[in-house]
């Protein structure tokens, strides 16, 4: 009978009778941590390899700490459980609302009602939570949080003032680089729309206009500098065996660059012999300049027909022309002047009056003796009344600066203005010429300097009255003369061919850009 009951209670299976299963512990020895060393000591003594070392010796658990109740550990482990997922939780809510003026809260689905921040540990802190961060009051914000600020308060939007002004400042960067804009903290700068709008409309025209310069200046010739087509003008001088190398700019001026060279020799004319130290005169190619100066140019008989069939740009070949033929007017009456040795386009090669690269001072910078001043004042008064009465031409820029001291004796340069006196204003010239010197020889103490009213009648031979008070009717004494001379330049406008025959050629036809 016993048998038989022991048999019954025993389980069978097809593979023979199942050994029962022990009862499963408590939940509380399964935390335990005795439970734990001794399932540890069964694995050890068993053969199998512990993956974790062993728990250090603790100390016996105070009896108060025990809780032998497994509903209260289960209420425990849920309670921690739903806090956690609270975490997680207000966490993708964060990150889903974002800066959204309208926000979506997740509170229905929140495990533990309220949100009791005073049960969980000060010791515990989550990485992802950065309410009690420290740094997190100094970090830069771009601008305020848009939407409600609470009930019966005003709503923030785009158009709001300071979200505006710290907008405005991040956009700065785009179009104003290096520009600063402050940190958001100490420097929290913030513009407002009629300032930002004003500062992005001036960057853009600085853009533009520095685009018009920079084109413009390739186009062109600038001080100390030539552009790309002067450049290559001047190498195929050097190439031509025209000039054996360039060494370098002497000067500068309002209408031309001038450069030292050393000449070599022109094979397509062989008798034309080329110094051996040549200067090479750049008119600049800017057109700033040109409204002054072409009243110089449009009124002379010899180049208007020409001047009125030219664009701007070409007439500053025009000038280069021109000098040519006032300075072969003027070597041909043996004035001490620059020999002309070659013209391409708006460069003209010339002789070099000083010695060893050094060039001779001008009027203004040399020192003279009184003799020696008064010897250069009478030295420019016959040079004036040579240019007048042989040449037949006005300086019309006569002035300490444009005459050189070259051994012993004065010597004259920068022709290109000199008109002839039937010019329309070729008079009025004449007396500013005169002007210029009789102040400058009188002011260097040359006691035999005459007055300008003098000097005007000692080179022209006009012999015109005048009144050293009374300046006004000396100079419309002047335009009634200039009035006079209108029939005379209408008869030399028919011989001005003849003219230039005499003067070293046939006029010069513009020729095509390189």
């Amino acid at each position: 009978m016993e048998n038989a009951g022991v048999t019954a209670d025993t389980p069978k299976g097809p593979w023979g009778s199942v050994t029962p299963a022990a009862p499963p512990p408590p939940l509380a020895d399964v935390m335990s941590e005795e439970l734990a060393r001794q399932l540890q000591e069964e694995d050890v003594s068993g053969g199998f390899p512990s993956l974790s070392p062993p728990a250090p010796d603790l100390p016996p658990a105070d009896d108060a700490s025990e809780t032998t109740s497994d509903l209260m550990l289960a209420q425990m482990l849920q309670m921690q459980f739903d806090r956690e997922f609270d975490d997680q939780l207000r966490l993708e809510e964060r990150k889903f609302n974002g800066d959204n003026k309208v926000s979506i809260s997740f509170e229905n689905y929140r495990m533990v009602h309220p949100y009791e921040e005073s049960d969980s540990s000060e010791d515990e802190v989550d990485w992802q939570d950065t309410r009690h961060d420290p740094y997190r009051a100094e970090r830069p914000q771009a601008a305020p949080r848009r939407g409600f600020s609470g009930k019966g308060k005003n709503i923030t939007t785009k158009h709001d003032e300071e979200v505006c002004g710290r907008k405005n400042m991040a956009r700065m960067d785009k179009f104003a680089p290096g520009f600063l804009v402050g940190d958001g903290v100490q420097m929290d700068l913030k513009l407002s729309n009629q300032v930002f709008n004003s500062l992005k409309q001036h960057c853009y025209s600085e853009q533009r206009r520095s685009a018009r310069l920079h084109e413009k200046k390739e186009h062109s010739t600038s001080e100390q500098a030539v552009d790309s087509r002067t450049r290559l003008l001047m190498f195929k001088m050097v190439n031509a065996g025209v000039l054996e190398k360039i060494n370098g700019c002497i000067s500068t001026g309002k209408e031309s660059v001038v450069f030292h060279a050393d000449g070599g020799r022109l094979e397509e004319h062989p008798e034309v012999v080329v110094p051996d130290e040549v200067v090479l005169k750049v008119f600049k190619t800017t057109l700033n300049e040109f409204k002054n100066r072409d009243r110089y140019i449009k009124d002379d008989y010899r180049f208007k027909e020409r001047y009125s069939k030219l664009n701007p740009r070409k007439i500053i070949r025009l000038w280069a022309e021109k000098e040519k033929y006032n300075l072969a007017r003027m070597k041909k009456a043996e004035i001490p002047c620059p020999e002309v040795v070659l013209l391409r386009k708006h460069i003209l090669v010339m002789s070099f009056i000083g010695k060893d690269h050094v060039p001779a001072p001008k009027l203004k910078d040399v020192k003279l003796s009184s003799e020696d001043m008064k010897k250069a004042f009478y030295q420019v008064l016959y040079l004036m009344q040579q240019m007048y009465q042989e040449c037949n031409l006005v300086h019309a820029d006569l002035s300490e600066y444009n005459i050189l001291w070259h051994e012993g004796k004065a010597w004259l340069i920068d022709v290109s203005q000199s008109v002839e006196p039937t010019h329309p204003h070729g008079l009025e010239f004449l007396f500013r010429d005169c002007r210029n010197v009789s102040t400058f020889f009188q002011k260097r103490g040359v006691s035999e300097a005459m007055s300008v009213y003098e000097l005007f009648n000692a080179v022209s031979g006009l012999n015109v009255p005048f009144n050293e008070e009374k300046e006004e009717e000396f100079l419309t004494e002047i335009m009634v003369l200039e009035k006079r001379n209108e029939d005379h330049v209408q008869k030399r406008k028919k011989k001005s061919f003849a003219v230039m025959l005499e003067d070293g050629g046939p006029p010069l036809q513009p020729d095509s850009d390189d």
